[in-house]
């Protein structure tokens, strides 16, 4: 089984790095609720049935995959367990 969330980009922040060519940055995310979801009709039941909360922070290196984010964008994390 899987869970799966809705987050919202509350911050990015870019790091300094050692070498121009490397890029280093944290995206701080919020659970998606009101506002965040008013044109996603299918919400955040799956994992909460009320006012969601939780809080996540990446740290991304790859510069395709910290272009894929953006401020107040909502997004859904998959949570699977590995074996």
């Amino acid at each position: 089984m899987s869970v799966q969330a809705m987050f919202y980009v509350n911050e990015i922040n870019h790091r300094a790095t050692n070498s121009p060519a490397d890029v280093n940055v944290e995206v701080k995310m919020n659970a998606a609720f009101g506002d965040y979801l008013q044109d996603l009709p299918e919400g955040n039941g799956d994992w909460s049935k009320w006012t969601p909360q939780g809080e996540l922070s990446m740290t991304i290196t790859n510069r395709a995959a910290i272009d894929e984010f953006e401020i107040g964008g909502v997004y859904r994390p998959t949570f699977e367990k590995a074996d």
